[in-house]
Order: structure tokens, then C-alpha cells, then sequence
């Protein structure tokens, strides 16, 4: 997993409120278990039409947010049913980072298992940094060192961040890195336990 220490990027703004894991990836797109490729079908029925061609005026399309790694969205973002193609399939598309005011349980916990920040801040905060990102082009900057998000305008704002997660985040450690990390005790275990019961060897 690819370690998030500082990230200054585009922000492109997606001012709509509830939306579940089912838009950010539709169904169709879950046959697969490979994580690459997916950029395509994020917001899929937001982005095409039914024929498949392009939809005018979706904001991940606008050249001006070309190359937006920050995504500002609506409230109550990633609801719906538990699916982790949603972050896989964001961070596919480029995006790193996030921001809302709340978050589906499920999908904040998948955003942390994949190198995706997920960033909650107050309303207020929340429609500041949109208004900022609706101007195209610009430079936000989300440090999860000191836990801030500046925006162009120099606006910071804080926020708070598990103290476990914010170290997986950035030592880049998902569930199986973590463990990883105990691989030589891990391994000092298993050979003891081979010698103290090796019935159980002989079983495997």
C-alpha cells in the first residue's frame, strides 16, 4: 500500500449529497477481483449515458479538474452496501484523499485498508473548501503528519484522525503489511510450536 504522508493536489468538487457505494461503482463492474481498470467505471451512470456516451458536465471530466487527486463530496458519503471496489475503484481513478462531513462505517473502514484518507470536517469547513474548489486549477494540500487541510486561499483546517490508522496510513500498512511487520515472531512461534507438538505438523 502506498504509504500518505502529504498530498498537494487539484480538488475536484462533487457537491451531491448521499451517495452510495452503488454510483461510485456500479454493479457491473464488481465481477473482477483485480484492482486496475476500474477508473472506468467510477460514477459510471453520473459520467454516461445509457448508450455509453460521455454525460456533459460531470466534474471528474472537466478539464479544468484533470488530474484531481482530492475529491470534496456531499454529506453522508460511501453509503449503501459494503463494497471495496469503491476505494479501489477511486483510487484507481487517481483520487487520494476524501473530504466530507460523514462517512458510511463500511466504506471508512475500506478507505483506511486501501490508502485512501477519508477526512470528515464540519459543514462549514466542508462548503469553504468546495467554494474554493469549484474554481478550478488550484492547489489544496492535506497533511496527515499535523492532521490539516489548507486551501488555496491559505484556509487550514484541522482534523482528527484515529492514532492507529493515522501510523498505518503512513508507514503505508494495510491489515496484512501490519502483520507482517510480527513476520519474525511470527515464525519463532511456529517452529516452537513444532517441536512442542508436532502432532499437530504432522495434521497439516
Amino acid at each position: 500500500m502506498t504509504p500518505f504522508t502529504r498530498l498537494d493536489a487539484k480538488a475536484a468538487p462533487l457537491d451531491v449529497a448521499n451517495v452510495d457505494t452503488d454510483q461510485i461503482i456500479p454493479k457491473q463492474f464488481l465481477k473482477t477481483v483485480d484492482r486496475e481498470g476500474l477508473a472506468r467505471g467510477l460514477f459510471y451512470d453520473m459520467r454516461f449515458e445509457v448508450d455509453g456516451s460521455p454525460r456533459a458536465g460531470f466534474v471528474l471530466d472537466d478539464p479544468a479538474f484533470k488530474g484531481a487527486q482530492v475529491l470534496i463530496a456531499g454529506d453522508n458519503f460511501g453509503c449503501g452496501s459494503s463494497r471495496e471496489h469503491a476505494p479501489w475503484a477511486l483510487l484507481d481513478f487517481g483520487i487520494r484523499c476524501v473530504i466530507s462531513t460523514s462517512f458510511a462505517d463500511i466504506f471508512y473502514n475500506n478507505c483506511f485498508q486501501n490508502g485512501l484518507l477519508p477526512i470528515a470536517l464540519p459543514r462549514d469547513q466542508v462548503r469553504a473548501l468546495m467554494g474554493e474548489a469549484k474554481g478550478g486549477n488550484h492547489v489544496f494540500s492535506v497533511d496527515l503528519e499535523t492532521q490539516t487541510v489548507t486551501a488555496p486561499s491559505g484556509q487550514t483546517f484541522h482534523f482528527d484522525i484515529d492514532p492507529g490508522r493515522k501510523e498505518k496510513m503512513l508507514g503505508g500498512l494495510d491489515a496484512i503489511g501490519e502483520t507482517l511487520q510480527a513476520a519474525d515472531d511470527i515464525s519463532a512461534y511456529e517452529a516452537r510450536r513444532a517441536l512442542d507438538q508436532p502432532w499437530l505438523e504432522a495434521a497439516r
